[in-house]
């Protein structure tokens, strides 16, 4: 049998009440995304038919968040202010959708803010809805999922570019399946407040801009000319852009190409300041403070890629947010996927990892009401903690929970937002020994709150399969206490395993101090 089929035997058995659970199905006949980027923030509203999405909204703030980092990466209070009246209005389009119809995610500009965490406390509040914020990695794989949604599936390898407002994503793809993700740390923002201040577009700010983006490049050219691509797309706003001005000013017979990029570069060096870039046909005045980065960028991704053509997209990343959001409705979540491929890679005792999870989802589910931990949340991270706890193993048994943690904290998971990892993170590591595990205290409040609770469940269930053998489980009562939980063991069973009653007297000591009283009978 393989992994895939040993795991939906392992979580599927019926047994007793700790062989798994059954997810009720929903059905949901609206989703919307929700994109905070660099430069702009952007909201689609779609309905989905047989499957597919038809978009029936959309709406589009120009924030400019990256324009509000301070030299200390620190979101000004305007541009908070500014985010805050863009989200409220946000949140009223979204009233009455409930938090598995809705996908809100922070990219570039958020990855850097030092003070990030405090303003999404209020953004959250504004939207109504969480927000996530995406690996550079992450952003590029939506990116891909959004622009290959909107194009044919029979070209052959793809390679899809998209420059932010903060950063500059390339991803080499086949029909939905991206090969290679890179994130560059550029974006039309970030490179014209470096190289244009004051709005200035001289002939020496150009080439120092082309170079600089070129040295960015450098590290991803061979590797992309190796493995080669049949078709090139650019997305987002800022190649969109170039790609009207190129048309409407006929320099170019369709799509961006080397020569018509060499034409818009000389007109912008020739007007010289942003305020006259208005004499441009077909460039937008809001975009115009930003469009010399996003050409030298270009530009170097031209050069250093000895790109030819570049077609353009409609599907971005908040199209590709909205498909991945789809599949986690329909029980495809890229996730579990990703789950699957670590339990491969690591070795996972696939056994001991069902035993596990099958114990922690059995305590769940008598004390998530109790423990006040949303269903659905508590049994996805019990799930995926219940099949990672021993990744760590892979590099030693000594500390395993701490190596498993840092894998889980720090690895490219494809699906998984920061803070997914850093809750999933902490539930490895607080796993054994110590608790509250270190890692904890870098959750916002109310996040960390559930997840030590979690941690608490895990932890039990990992001392209770200490075992390694199915007849090790016994039939378990618990009830959640505001300070602990209550354990009740079948008659007799505690007496014949001294080494468990051991490690339970153990465990009581470690969760004390932590505020957590735990009591076994």
């Amino acid at each position: 049998m393989d992994l895939s089929g040993r795991l939906t035997h392992l979580a599927t058995r019926r047994a007793d009440p700790y062989h798994g659970f059954v997810r009720a199905e929903t059905k949901i006949e609206h989703a919307a995304a929700v994109d905070l980027g660099s430069n702009s923030f952007h909201m689609v509203v779609a309905r989905m038919v047989r499957d597919e999405l038809s978009i029936v909204d959309r709406l589009r703030d120009r924030v400019a968040l990256a324009d509000g980092l301070d030299a200390k990466k620190r979101l000004s209070d305007d541009v908070q202010e500014r985010a805050i009246a863009c989200l409220r209005r946000f949140g009223e389009r979204l009233r009455g959708m409930s938090p598995t119809q809705v996908r809100a995610v922070g990219t570039s500009a958020l990855r850097l803010a030092r003070n990030s965490r405090a303003f999404l406390e209020r953004a959250e509040e504004a939207l109504g809805h969480k927000i996530e914020i995406v690996s550079g990695l992450e952003e590029a794989r939506l990116i891909y999922l959004g622009v290959a949604h909107d194009l044919s599936d029979d070209v052959g390898r793809r390679l899809v570019v998209d420059i932010g407002g903060g950063s500059t994503e390339c991803i080499l793809g086949e029909r939905f399946e991206p090969l290679r993700t890179d994130s560059l740390h550029m974006g039309c923002v970030n490179w014209s407040q470096r190289f244009f201040p004051g709005g200035a577009i001289g002939r020496e700010a150009m080439s120092d801009a082309r170079i600089a983006a070129g040295l960015e490049v450098q590290s991803l050219e061979r590797a992309y000319r190796r493995l080669g691509w049949d078709e090139c797309v650019g997305a987002s706003g800022t190649i969109l852009a170039i790609d009207e001005i190129l048309r409407v000013n006929g320099w170019s017979e369709g799509g961006i190409t080397a020569k018509g990029l060499r034409k818009l570069r000389k007109r912008l060096v020739e007007l010289g300041q942003v305020e006259a870039l208005t004499a441009i046909p077909g460039l937008a005045s809001e975009r115009a403070p930003v469009i010399a980065g996003g050409v030298a960028i270009l530009t170097a991704l031209f050069d250093g890629l000895e790109i030819e053509h570049m077609s353009t997209s409609q599907g971005a990343l908040r199209e590709g947010v909205l498909y991945d959001l789809l599949g986690r409705i329909r029980h495809e979540d890229v996730r579990d996927r990703t789950i699957r491929r670590f339990m491969e890679r690591y070795a996972v005792d696939l056994e001991q990892a069902g035993r596990v999870q099958r114990t922690a989802l059995a305590l769940f589910e008598q004390t998530h009401q109790g423990f006040e931990i949303d269903h659905a949340m508590g049994t996805q991270f019990l799930s995926w903690a219940s099949k990672l706890h021993e990744i760590g193993i892979s590099i030693a048994y000594s500390g395993y929970h701490h190596h498993g943690a840092y894998i889980v904290g720090n690895a490219e998971m494809p699906g998984f937002s920061r803070e997914d990892q850093q809750v999933l993170a902490t539930l490895i590591e607080g796993q054994r020994r110590r608790f509250p595990p270190p890692r904890g205290v870098e959750l916002p409040p109310v996040q960390q709150r559930a997840t030590l609770r979690l941690c608490v469940l895990l932890r039990l269930s990992v001392l209770m399969a200490r075992g390694r053998a199915e007849s090790s489980l016994p039939k378990v009562t618990i009830e959640p206490r505001k300070s602990g939980y209550a354990l009740s063991f079948p008659e007799g069973w505690l007496a014949e395993r001294p080494l468990v009653q051991a490690d339970l007297e153990q465990e009581r000591q470690r969760l004390a101090p932590a505020g957590f009283d735990v009591d076994f009978s």
